[in-house]
């Protein structure tokens, strides 16, 4: 599906700073259909002087209008002539009689956007709702008047509030989750059903409206350990557009307020809130277990360097030629990857930039592999992208073996030899390349190696791909593997 800013670079004419305006407000469309118990929808004029829906949003706590994605399409006959009329205006205009969409009797409202400081509207809103009767229970009638508000600020240019910085996702209060009113003095108008069960878990059983929230919360702190951010004074009175924690004893809160104005002047706020307490248990959790995983990352790839360093020092010592080379090739495989495991400490994602890891395998495989001749630096070509440490463990090894054994067995011992590494990447392959300009390989030999056996192993088992040797056209070996990333993108998610 397109995003809003696709679908107006495609088709609409807007100034990077609406485009930016109108993302900001998609962020809070949720929220607003959500008070509004209604669908509501974006509409921006295309060049054609048509309007193409640009987002869309269903009420969660209401019955929907639009059972059909409408996000890409033109607008129906049925709105175009309303949205024109809100356009030209440049004020929110309700027709009196309902309009029928899909069969169902709707009251739609169009209500102009505007930017902070702009005059004419950049796109129109439409709000939905089935035509079933108003709302008698006062939550419902407590939303809708807080969406009202919201919509007066948007029509103004003063919603979403230009100071706000982008909030926090995870774990964000929604309307249904607790919501409370305020007056400009901080005082408390109306606290959702849910927002008192909110405050009841923090210890705070009697009545709200007519309470300072600020007071609230400083006598729950008194009574409890209070741990909170330093805005949240702010927040819960209602001054800032903005989001903060606060633990009351073991519980936490988030609390967002939303600071409502007219004529530029505050005329109150809406606080949302929500119970993450078990949320932010979780979030510690897996921190604490994303550390532990890398700090044993960590000490993988120092025990393998040990190993390394341990074979190397044995190999020096040793005076048999086959073994030297059995304990060389050993320390290159273990330094390989070491190299991988290395990637891993460094980040909590059990996926690796295998783009990095190539540049620094390939140079250390062709530097233990020179035994005295000249000098070859590996080129690497293309970008291999983000592999899963079971898929980058074996492909580090197998660079290893194959620029190892192009450089100690396929290249002249004279100045010109290359090696490439050529990495191409598609949706669904992986393919890589490496290529010597040597005396190129038998055949026939393919296979009775250790090097190239386990080259063959990993390939087939860990990989799950295909290998294919071959002499090149014009002298030298080509070694192409195919690795299929079906099983890739199940474990990274990453193409």
């Amino acid at each position: 599906m397109l995003t809003l800013s696709e679908i107006v670079a495609e088709r609409a004419n807007l100034d990077p700073v609406d485009v930016e305006w109108l993302q900001d407000l998609v962020r809070e469309g949720q929220i607003v259909a959500d008070l509004s118990l209604a669908d509501i929808a974006m509409w921006v004029r295309t060049t054609d002087n048509a309007w193409v829906a640009v987002a869309l949003f269903r009420a969660s706590t209401a019955s929907t209008v639009f059972y059909r994605d409408i996000v890409g399409t033109l607008i129906s006959d049925t709105w175009e002539k309303l949205v024109d009329e809100c356009e030209r205006r440049g004020t929110m205009v309700e027709p009196t009689e309902p309009i029928w969409f899909d069969e169902t009797a709707t009251q739609v409202r169009a209500i102009p956007i505007r930017r902070s400081g702009g005059s004419a509207p950049i796109a129109v809103l439409t709000r939905h709702t089935l035509v079933s009767g108003n709302p008698t229970n006062r939550q419902s009638q407590s939303f809708i008047e807080s969406a009202e508000q919201i919509y007066s600020m948007i029509a103004a240019g003063d919603f979403p509030d230009p100071s706000q910085r982008e909030l926090p996702k995870l774990g964000a209060p929604r309307a249904s989750d607790g919501l409370i009113k305020l007056d400009p003095e901080g005082t408390v108008t109306y606290a959702s059903p849910n927002a008192l069960s909110v405050f009841n878990r923090l210890g705070y059983s009697t009545p709200m409206e007519g309470t300072n929230l600020v007071e609230v919360v400083t006598r729950l702190g008194n009574t409890q350990e209070l741990a909170a951010d330093e805005m949240l004074p702010m927040v819960i009175g209602g001054r800032v557009p903005w989001q903060a924690d606060f633990q009351v004893g073991q519980m936490t809160t988030v609390v967002r307020g939303i600071p409502l104005r007219q004529d530029g002047e505050r005329i109150g706020a809406i606080l949302l809130l929500r119970d993450v307490t078990d949320l932010r248990r979780q979030e510690r959790e897996l921190v604490s277990k994303n550390a532990t995983i890398r700090e044993i990352h960590h000490r993988v790839k120092n025990n393998l360097q040990t190993v390394a360093s341990l074979l190397r020092i044995q190999s020096r010592r040793t005076k048999t030629a086959d073994v030297k080379d059995a304990l060389s090739q050993a320390m290159r495989r273990v330094e390989a990857i070491a190299v991988v495991h290395d990637a891993l400490a460094s980040g909590l994602a059990q996926s690796v930039d295998f783009d990095d890891v190539a540049a620094r395998v390939a140079p250390l495989a062709a530097e233990v592999a020179n035994t005295g001749g000249p000098t070859i630096r590996p080129v690497i070509e293309g970008q291999f992208g983000f592999l899963p440490s079971e898929f980058a463990t074996p492909l580090a090894v197998v660079l290893t073996e194959l620029i190892t054994n192009a450089v100690e067995h396929g290249l002249p011992d004279t100045d010109g030899g290359s090696v490439v590494i050529r990495a191409e990447r598609s949706v669904d392959h992986l393919k890589v390349s490496v290529m010597d300009n040597g005396r190129g390989i038998d055949l026939s030999t393919v296979g009775q190696g250790l090097g190239t056996q386990i080259v063959t192993t990993l390939v087939k088992n860990e990989l799950t791909a295909e290998i294919d040797w071959a002499n090149g056209a014009h002298g030298g070996t080509v070694v192409s593997i195919d690795i299929p990333l079906r099983y890739v993108a199940v474990a990274t998610g990453v193409k």
